[in-house]
């Protein structure tokens, strides 16, 4: 059976014969449809683009605008598409006016979530679209709060004992150092384990294991690394070791030997852990001779590749000095020449503390970024990780020399990179005031340093965290944020994961141990200035310092 359907079409009558029931899939109607605007709840879609923190609360609305009158008896539902679980669950009704189509969803969207909406082109409510339309909305954080609420002090309390566990129940099994991430299998890191142990008396002191358990820790790792097969280079360490054998795993191609910051961030720990237990019974003294040992061999000297007024990051028994890399600041690796100018046998000079370090003068900055003075370094201060790897035992907070006061330099450098966030100038999703941090960590396309100058949206915890003794408010807004609000995305078996970026919905499953290691150490001492008083009593440093004219 045949049946007629008259169409009114700018003035004109246009005949078309359609087969009997079934839908009217094309519209002949040469009236045109343009979408004007469209806008999900109060806010307003555009093309291709993305709009943030639409509201998971309530069911969404979006509401278009088309250039003339529309049908809505006449609404394809197939023509118009959304993505993930709210898909075809919507309702199509008209709007306030002939020219509003309101689409409303029947399902309440998932927290943090991307929807796409599309809507295609061609014959639609009783016109033809002639361009269609597609963008993104991304759903707000729910904020309800994961955990139980409890104190801050609790709260700092649990961060460090869940962070501490990485280096103590996550260990290698044979050596006892610090595994270079979660599942990196014998790749052990200095660097890292130097920062682990140092969490061993903080460990102690407030009861998360016993002090003999620290003591038997300690010299597992102290017998594997005076062990003739372990590979040390004039006294050095390499950056990655094989946890088993002690043999070198190559960090690059010519690094495969002596990793001068490394050996120096281990140091820094040992020396603490020295101090420590110094005073104790005959084992944690003869426990404390081992450490002197390996602090004595390391040829600081040798560093200087010949003499030089200037110490080399790596030297290979393979490529020698090849990879050619002074160590200059401003940057992470202060602590390197506080410890060559200590050192009780292999001792630097000052002139190589000015010339190679602080190049003279060279390493000042002094500029103001947010209204905030920089002594020292690059612009907007670097990644975070320079205000504290060297400063973990280096005590910032009267120390002060020809270049710097320190302390200061520290605090400008973490509230440079809070207000760079809280500024936000690239618009990433949820930076502000409780999402801050930008440092060294795990990214969705591999790794990188990150800071003002290399912001790539990814907020790695161990930058906010362990700047507690530099912003202590700041600080703990962002552990509030990162424990109540994210807490179900990234708190785990060893605290808080790497890293996330929230514009992409991106949350690293990964832990680092020179991550993890600042926060329990940096924490301590915000609240104790625990580690700080323990590497500050060794005698050597002390000289050392002096030497290079700090007054501390």
């Amino acid at each position: 059976m045949k049946k007629i359907i008259f169409c009114l079409s700018l003035g004109l009558f246009l005949f078309t014969a359609c087969k009997g029931d079934e839908p009217t899939s094309q519209n002949t109607s040469t009236r045109i449809l343009q979408i004007s605007s469209v806008k999900i709840n109060s806010s307003m879609l555009t093309a291709n683009s993305v709009v943030y923190n639409i509201s998971m609360k309530a069911k969404p609305v979006v509401k278009i605008v088309f250039s003339d009158t529309i049908d809505i008896t006449k609404f394809i539902s197939s023509q118009v598409t959304f993505s993930g679980d709210i898909g075809t669950n919507f309702t199509a009704t008209k709007g306030e006016n002939n020219k509003t189509l309101l689409l409303t969803s029947t399902v309440l969207p998932k927290a943090l979530t991307e929807y796409t909406i599309n809507i295609n082109s061609g014959n639609n409510l009783g016109g033809k679209i002639t361009a269609g339309f597609t963008s993104k909305f991304i759903t707000e954080l729910d904020t309800t709060p994961k955990f139980t609420k409890i104190s801050d002090d609790s709260l700092l309390t649990l961060v460090q004992q869940k962070t501490f566990d990485y280096f103590w129940s996550y260990a290698h099994p044979v050596s006892g150092l610090a595994l270079e991430r979660l599942n990196s299998g014998d790749i052990v890191t200095f660097g890292g384990t130097g920062f682990g142990i140092m969490g061993i008396p903080v460990a102690i002191e407030r009861g998360f294991i016993t002090r003999e358990q620290g003591l038997e820790r300690m010299n597992k790792i102290i017998n594997f690394l005076n062990l003739s097969t372990t590979d040390k280079f004039h006294g050095a360490f390499p950056h990655w070791m094989n946890g088993t054998t002690g043999k070198v795993i190559p960090f690059g191609t010519q690094d495969d030997g002596a990793d001068l910051v490394e050996t120096a961030f281990f140091m820094q720990g040992l020396l603490t852990v020295q101090s420590y237990f110094k005073n104790g019974n005959v084992a944690e003294k003869a426990m404390c001779t081992n450490i002197e040992t390996l602090w004595e061999n390391v040829e600081w000297t040798w560093f200087q590749q010949n003499g030089q007024q200037k110490l080399f990051w790596h030297w290979s028994p393979n490529y020698g000095w090849a990879i050619n890399m002074p160590i200059s600041g401003w940057d992470e690796a202060l602590i390197v020449y506080v410890l060559a100018a200590s050192s009780p046998t292999y001792p630097i000079t000052k002139a190589v503390y000015d010339n190679g370090w602080a190049l003279n003068g060279g390493m000042k900055n002094g500029k103001a970024f947010y209204g905030i003075t920089l002594p020292l370094g690059p612009d907007y201060g670097g990644p975070m990780f320079f205000a504290h790897y060297s400063f973990l035992g280096l005590d910032p907070r009267k120390l002060t020399d020809t270049y710097a006061n320190y302390w200061q330099q520290n605090i400008a450098h973490a509230r440079i990179n809070y207000q760079y966030c809280v500024t936000n100038p690239k618009e990433y999703y949820g930076y502000g005031a409780n999402c801050w941090g930008l440092t060294a960590s795990d990214i969705p396309t591999g790794y990188t340093a990150s800071s003002p100058t290399n912001d790539v949206g990814v907020i790695a915890p161990t930058a906010a965290l362990s700047s507690f003794p530099y912003t202590p408010v700041e600080s703990m807004q962002a552990l509030h944020f990162f424990y109540y609000t994210l807490g179900d995305k990234i708190w785990g078996t060893y605290g808080f994961n790497d890293a996330f970026n929230l514009s992409q919905r991106w949350f690293a499953s990964s832990y680092l141990a020179i991550d993890e290691g600042p926060i329990v150490v940096m924490i301590e001492n915000y609240r104790t200035g625990l580690l700080w008083n323990l590497f500050m009593q060794n005698q050597n440093i002390q000289n050392g310092l002096t030497k290079l004219g700090f007054s501390y």
